[in-house]
C-alpha cells in the first residue's frame, strides 16, 4: 500500500486535496505536521498525528515535525469554545524542549534523503515585526476569506480577539516558509485543522504562485462518544513523571472492544494481515482481549520500552493473582499506580505496635465495614484478605507484622473491592 491508501484502509483519513495522492506516487515528498506547545509533554491525543508522521517517513517521503514556539504563543481557536490563556516565553522554551524530546523517540532524523527533521517556528517568527507581517502575508488573504472559516465562524457569537483571528495567518505562514526554504508542499493535520491548513496553501498560492496541498485525519472519539486521552485523573501523557507506564498501559487495556479495533489499527504499525489475525482471534475468545493486549504492549513498548512493559504486565498480574512478596517487590511509585484510586485509610505505627483487633480495625478505624457484626460474617465466611491472604481468625490482631514494607496494609473485601491503610 502506498501511504493514502494505508491511512484508508486505517481508517483515518479524512480530507484530502485533489492532487495529493498524484503527487506522493511522482516524487519524494516534503511534508509538516505542527505540535503546539501548551505543555513539556505530548498526550495521546498527539500520539495520532506523530503516527501519521511516522507511516508518511516509512512510506519513503520526508517528515517535519513543527514545534509552535511562536504560534504557541497566540493559541491556535479551532475546535475551542474558550480563549486560550497566553504562555510567557520561558514557560514556552520548557514546553518545546520536552516534546522535542519526545519526537526524537518516534521519528528517525538520520534517515539520508528522508530524514526527519525538526523545527520551531518561533525562530523565524521571532524577528518579523507587525508592520512587515501585515505587509508581507496579510495583503494576500481577504477578511472574508477568513471569516468563511469554521474556526471563526464557530466564534463570531461568543467573541474572538484578534489575537487569536490572527492565528490563521500565523499557521499558513508556517507552510509558506517551509515551502520557500525546505520545498515543503504538504500539511497534515486533524480534521479541526483542514481551515488552517488550507489558507496556507491559498497563501502560498497567491503570494509564490506555488501548489501545496492539504491532507487531514479523523479527529479521535470513543465509541460511546466520550472523549480520547482522558482518564478520571485527567490527560494520558507520553512523559512517564505525568502517566506513569502502568498507568499508560492499563488506558489502552480498558479500551472496549470497539475502540480496541480502532486504535490497533490508528496507533499501531501492524499490517492488514496482522490486526485481521488479532481480529479474528479476539472474535473467537473475546473474554481474552487479544486486541486490547496486543494494542497495549505496542504502544507502551513504542512510547516507553520494553522493561517499562514488562513492569506493567507484572503489576497487572500482581493484582489479580500476586502473592504479599510479590507485591512487597514492587516500587512503591508502581505500587501506589496499581491501587490508585482506591480507599486509602491511615493508622498509626503505635496502634499496630500495640495490635488492633481485627474486626476493630475493619470496621471502626477503617470503616470497611459498618459493623463489627458484618465484618465478623465476611472474615468467617473467608471474604477478607489482608496482604493477598485471606484472614480466617476474627478474634486476631493487626500488628506492624502485617505490614507491606513497613508502610501499608492492603484489604480485600470479596473479590473486587480493595482497600489501602498507610502506616504514619
Amino acid at each position: 500500500m502506498n501511504f493514502v491508501e494505508e491511512l484508508k484502509w486505517r481508517g483515518i483519513l479524512h480530507d484530502i486535496m485533489p492532487g495529493t495522492e498524484d503527487l506522493l506516487k511522482k516524487e519524494t515528498v516534503t511534508a509538516y505536521i505542527g505540535f503546539d506547545p501548551t505543555a513539556d509533554s505530548l498526550h495521546v491525543g498527539s500520539l495520532a498525528q506523530i503516527m501519521t508522521l511516522l507511516r508518511f517517513q516509512k512510506a519513503g517521503h520526508k517528515p517535519i515535525a513543527l514545534i509552535g514556539g511562536a504560534t504557541g504563543m497566540v493559541g491556535d481557536p479551532s475546535g475551542k469554545s474558550d480563549e486560550r490563556n497566553l504562555l510567557d516565553e520561558e514557560a514556552l522554551n520548557k514546553n518545546v524542549a520536552g516534546i522535542k524530546k519526545q519526537l526524537e523517540k518516534f521519528l528517525d532524523f538520520n534517515a539520508g534523503v528522508n530524514g526527519a527533521e525538526l523545527v520551531n517556528n518561533y525562530d523565524w517568527m521571532k524577528e518579523f515585526s507587525f508592520l512587515t507581517f501585515i505587509r508581507e502575508v496579510g495583503k494576500f488573504i481577504t477578511v472574508n476569506y477568513m471569516m468563511a472559516k469554521d474556526s471563526v465562524k464557530n466564534r463570531l457569537e461568543t467573541g474572538m480577539s484578534f489575537t487569536e483571528f490572527s492565528y490563521q495567518l500565523l499557521q499558513a505562514y508556517d507552510f509558506h516558509y517551509l515551502y520557500k526554504n525546505k520545498n515543503c508542499k504538504l500539511q497534515m493535520g486533524g480534521s479541526d485543522q483542514w481551515g488552517n491548513i488550507t489558507s496556507g496553501t491559498e497563501l502560498i498560492r497567491r503570494k509564490s504562485g506555488g501548489e501545496a496541498f492539504a491532507l487531514t485525519t479523523q479527529l479521535i472519539k470513543k465509541a460511546d462518544g466520550s472523549k480520547f486521552g482522558k482518564s478520571e485523573s485527567g490527560n494520558i501523557w507520553l512523559d512517564k513523571e505525568k502517566t506513569s507506564p502502568y498507568k499508560f498501559y492499563q488506558f489502552w487495556l480498558n479500551a472496549s472492544d470497539a475502540d480496541a479495533a480502532t486504535y490497533i489499527k490508528y496507533f499501531t504499525l501492524l499490517n492488514k494481515d496482522e490486526v485481521e489475525a488479532l481480529e479474528a482471534k479476539h472474535k473467537a475468545a473475546p473474554h481474552e482481549r487479544h486486541l486490547q493486549k496486543a494494542l497495549a504492549k505496542d504502544v507502551t513498548i513504542r512510547v516507553h520500552s520494553e522493561a517499562d512493559y514488562n513492569d506493567a504486565v507484572k503489576a497487572t498480574e500482581i493484582l489479580f493473582k500476586g502473592s504479599v512478596e510479590d507485591l512487597a517487590k514492587l516500587d512503591e511509585a508502581t505500587f501506589l499506580d496499581v491501587f490508585d484510586g482506591v480507599p486509602m485509610f491511615d493508622v498509626s505505627k503505635a496502634e499496630l505496635n500495640a495490635g488492633i483487633g481485627v474486626l476493630d480495625f475493619l470496621a471502626e478505624k477503617t470503616k470497611i465495614f459498618p459493623s463489627k457484626g458484618e465484618a465478623r460474617k465476611m472474615v468467617q465466611a473467608g471474604g477478607v484478605s489482608v496482604n493477598k491472604q485471606k484472614w480466617e481468625d476474627e478474634k486476631s490482631n493487626l500488628t506492624m507484622g502485617n505490614t507491606l514494607n513497613n508502610k501499608y496494609i492492603l484489604v480485600q473485601k470479596g473479590k473486587k473491592n480493595y482497600f489501602l491503610c498507610k502506616v504514619n
